[in-house]
């Protein structure tokens, strides 16, 4: 068959960013959401030469010169300015601009949009038609389903139809009615603006009608737009029933605002905004709560409605990259009260950190000046005595040894803390340290490591810290720290049980003068516990205030299997200080006698079904367990159990907060029951007695919190249901059960 190829000087346009399909067959809108697409030919029209000619191409074609009419059939296409028409067969009436295309119709638009249907019926413009059982398959994903649509002006007016953003194929590829679909009288779908306006409408989940809509709009896609998003129902013993409703504004393509008002049946209502930016540079963003209600203070047990105020919650936190080195961030906190984030559910915390920091990287430097304020939201604490750190510098600086080798690292440091009801200290302090790592021919690897450091310190109204071995001696003093240290590590490597094997001995000695720790103040080397992560660690205190006079040694094994799908990595070790002369060390740290409690650390996996790890640390005299900590996760990604437990029986002096024991359990964890629906909890409780706290009230077994759910979550919809019970109370943060209703749709654009 011989084809037949032309170019006429009237053109069909193709605009829009919608898939166009018409499904004539299927008599119900609800089947046309899940009609297969069908296959397209390669096209094979001529390239018209400008936009006002039309590419044509049919196996026959027919001319009337009477009516000025073009029928073409068989693989008919038709191309202008990108825009392509392929059909079974082709009815052209040239006077009035009608096209009729009829069998296997499809319209392939400038962008790579797609129409299908048996009939069409446009202007050659093809930007105005009528079409029948209409189905558009959106670009930017999702379906809209109508009785009978028309395009004009490139917006789509469908008439009884139905829009989802579910897929209407399983994962065999055979239809499938959508999970959640939107019905209404009317649809507007605006390709230009990329939105879809709904008149009488109303959502079906599971094909049950649910949730009248009125005045219903979104975006398609995944860009948002302005619009009601999806309210929250949940219900507490403090607050009662509560609906929030948010409100989404995109104020432009890198900024948006969302506003949320919460309704409660037993309190007065709360206001909600969360303002967002992104900017070339960086981004952040603004978060607000606010109501005027009651409150009862975190340490008292009055009637509700003793106090009545503003109760609020302000958030806000960015950051920006100034250049490729240089970065500013900031985040500020500050609640109006102690109990208005656990009596509202927004935050557990204990305390609210607000910072801001300048900080620059280089390759081989690093600086910092920052500084920090927190608000103290425990029952007992005193706001007064909670530090303000400002300034915070930091300067650091590597440089290769031109004479010995290694890497020498230059630090200078300053802070200045303030109380308004306690004592005030400010520190600066500049350090050197070199270390250097030898290979011998035997196999060991030889760290030396030299560490000079100069301190000055000055600290007032000392007795206003309660207890005694933080304060440190008033007025001005100065500190020199030196400190010298060897680390020997010797691996032996070999094959053992089907796999790689490991056996690391480790020693290390460390050699430092006596220091005047206890006459300067100690604000950042408060808790201090002995375990594996800083067994060889040149000062086993955590920060700058204190650090570790004595000559030592310290010594150990690292013992690791590698397995196709197992592995087994563990280290234990223990440490002598050679020196008789008595430690800074509390009571309680394992650390306080010569000789050192023994720590370790145990970590086993399975392929990734398994994962335990094991921290403890045992008496040196009587092998009482001082400190036992487990922590393992069973399970696949969709069914798993987790358990966390908690031991420190460390004997500490009581006066040192600290240090103070504790002892609990949690669990938690997911059964997957269907390929959507899975069952989850949670919960914690406190064993911690009298044997483990003498100053506690608790009585070694309270439960802390129980947390239990269903959840249903496919590729467009996530619905679930959560029971949680709080049984510690705190002001009027009272304890009880409370329920979350949790309804998403996803892929709505919104």
């Amino acid at each position: 068959m011989i084809r037949h190829h032309y170019s006429f000087p009237h053109g069909l346009a193709a605009t829009g960013t919608a898939i166009l399909m018409m499904c004539a067959s299927a008599p119900l809108i609800a089947q046309t959401l899940n009609s297969p697409d069908a296959a397209l030919s390669t096209p094979d029209a001529p390239v018209p030469a400008n936009d006002e000619e039309i590419g044509f191409a049919a196996d026959q074609l027919e001319y009337d010169n009477n009516t000025d009419v073009v029928t073409a059939t068989g693989n008919v296409q038709m191309l202008r300015e990108g825009n392509r028409l392929r059909a079974d067969k082709v009815v052209w009436h040239r006077q009035t601009g009608q096209v009729e295309a009829s069998g296997n119709v499809s319209v392939i638009d400038a962008e790579g949009n797609i129409a299908y249907g048996d009939q069409l019926e446009v202007t050659d413009t093809l930007k105005d038609g009528i079409v029948q059982n209409m189905l558009i398959v959106l670009q930017q994903g999702g379906r809209l389903a109508a009785e009978k649509g028309n395009r004009t002006n490139g917006v789509y007016y469908l008439d009884h139809a139905v829009y989802s953003a579910c897929k209407v194929e399983d994962s065999e590829g055979c239809p499938k009615e959508p999970t959640w679909q939107i019905k209404a009288v009317k649809v507007i779908y605006n390709p230009d603006r990329q939105r879809v306006t709904y008149r009488g409408a109303r959502i079906e989940i599971f094909g049950l009608p649910l949730i009248p809509l009125p005045g219903l709009s979104h975006p398609v896609g995944d860009q948002g737009g302005t619009g009601l998003l999806v309210p929250s129902l949940r219900y507490d013993r403090v607050n009662g029933a509560e609906m929030s409703l948010p409100y989404y504004v995109k104020l432009a393509p890198n900024s948006d605002l969302t506003i949320t008002p919460h309704v409660y049946s037993d309190a007065l209502p709360m206001l909600q905004g969360n303002y967002r930016a992104l900017h070339g540079k960086g981004a952040y963003q603004i978060t607000g709560y606010a109501t005027y209600g009651s409150r009862i203070p975190a340490n008292a047990a009055v009637a509700p409605d003793s106090q009545r105020d503003f109760r609020g919650y302000f958030d806000a936190s960015g950051k920006f990259q100034l250049d490729p080195e240089w970065s500013i961030s900031s985040s500020i906190r500050v609640a109006s009260d102690r109990t208005f984030m656990r009596r509202y559910d927004i935050s557990r915390e204990d305390r609210l950190r607000s910072t801001i920091q300048a900080e620059r990287i280089g390759e081989d430097s690093y600086f910092s000046i920052a500084g920090w304020a927190a608000q103290t939201l425990r029952t007992n604490d005193i706001q007064g005595q909670v530090p303000v750190a400002l300034p915070v510098i930091d300067y650091r600086l590597r440089l290769a040894d031109p004479v010995l080798g290694g890497r020498i690292q230059l630090q200078a440091n300053s802070l200045a803390i303030t109380r308004t009801e306690g004592q005030d200290t400010q520190r600066a302090f500049a350090g050197f340290q070199w270390d250097l790592r030898k290979l011998t021919g035997m196999g060991q690897e030889i760290t030396f490591t030299t560490y000079l450091r100069g301190d000055v310190y000055h600290t007032d109204e000392t007795d206003l810290t309660r207890t005694v071995i933080y304060r440190g001696d008033e007025g001005w003093h100065a500190r020199g720290i030196a400190a010298a240290a060897v680390d020997v590590r010797w691996p032996f490597i070999g094959e053992a049980f089907g796999g790689t094997q490991r056996i690391t001995p480790r020693v290390q000695i460390v050699a430092s003068p006596h220091l005047a720790n206890m006459k300067v103040p100690n604000e950042d080397s408060r808790s201090v516990d002995l375990d594996d992560s800083n067994l060889f660690a040149l000062n086993r205190f955590s920060g700058y205030d204190r650090f570790e006079d004595s000559t030592r040694i310290t010594y150990g094994f690292e013992y690791q299997v590698d397995r196709k799908d197992l592995s087994l990595d563990a280290v234990v070790g223990q440490s002598y200080r050679l020196n008789s002369r008595s430690t800074i060390l509390p009571e309680g740290t394992g650390l306080a006698s010569r000789t050192s409690d023994i720590v370790g650390r145990t970590t086993v996996r399975y392929k990734d079904f398994i994962a335990l790890t094991h921290r403890y640390r045992v008496d040196k005299d009587n092998l009482a367990v001082r400190r036992n900590e487990i922590d393992a996760t069973v399970g696949t990604k969709k069914t798993y159990v987790m358990a966390g437990y908690l031991r420190l029986n460390r004997n500490a002096s009581s006066d040192i907060e600290d240090l103070r024991d504790r002892e609990e359990i949690r669990l938690g964890g997911r059964l997957q029951v269907t390929r959507f629906i899975s069952v989850f909890g949670s919960t914690v409780i406190n064993l911690t007695g009298q044997k483990e706290d003498p100053l506690t009230s608790a009585d070694g077994y309270e439960p802390v919190r129980h947390r239990l759910g269903v959840a249903y979550q496919d590729d467009c919809l996530e619905l679930g249901v959560t029971w949680r019970r709080d049984y510690q109370a705190t002001g009027d943060a009272r304890r009880g059960n409370s329920f979350l209703l949790r309804l998403a749709f996803r892929n709505l654009g919104i």
